[in-house]
C-alpha cells in the first residue's frame, strides 16, 4: 500500500484541542479517519519547531490520501504537507527508463 508523509504545526486553535483531546486522543482520531478511506497509521511522532505532528500513512492510492489531507486542512486547525513517499525499488525502477526532455534553449 503506498505510503505518505504528514507533516503538521498547529496553529493556537489547533494547540487547545490537542491539550483536550490529548495526543494519544488525536491518533485515535486519525486512526479512524484512515480507516474510512482504507488506510492506516505507520507511524506517528510529535516534535518541536517547525513540525509539531510527523506522520507516515498507508492508504491504498493518492486519491485516498487527497481525502484524508482535504479533510483535515480543511479544519483550519492544522497546516499540513503531505508528500507521496517512494521506495527504494520504486526509484530504481523509475530512474531505469529514460525520458527524452529538451532544457530550455538546447532546442535547435
Amino acid at each position: 500500500m503506498p505510503k505518505y508523509l504528514f507533516k503538521a504545526s498547529y496553529n493556537a486553535e489547533g494547540l487547545k484541542g490537542l491539550i483536550k483531546d490529548t495526543p494519544s486522543g488525536r491518533r485515535a482520531a486519525l486512526r479512524s479517519a484512515l480507516k474510512s478511506v482504507g488506510g492506516k497509521v505507520d507511524c506517528m511522532y510529535y516534535g518541536f519547531g517547525v513540525d509539531d505532528v510527523i506522520v507516515v500513512v498507508d492508504v491504498p492510492d493518492n486519491a485516498a490520501a487527497i481525502r484524508i489531507s482535504t479533510a483535515i486542512g480543511t479544519t483550519g486547525m492544522v497546516n499540513l504537507r503531505t508528500t507521496p513517499l517512494m521506495t527504494v525499488e520504486e526509484m530504481d525502477e523509475a530512474l531505469s527508463k529514460k525520458a527524452n526532455y529538451n532544457p530550455p534553449g538546447s532546442a535547435k
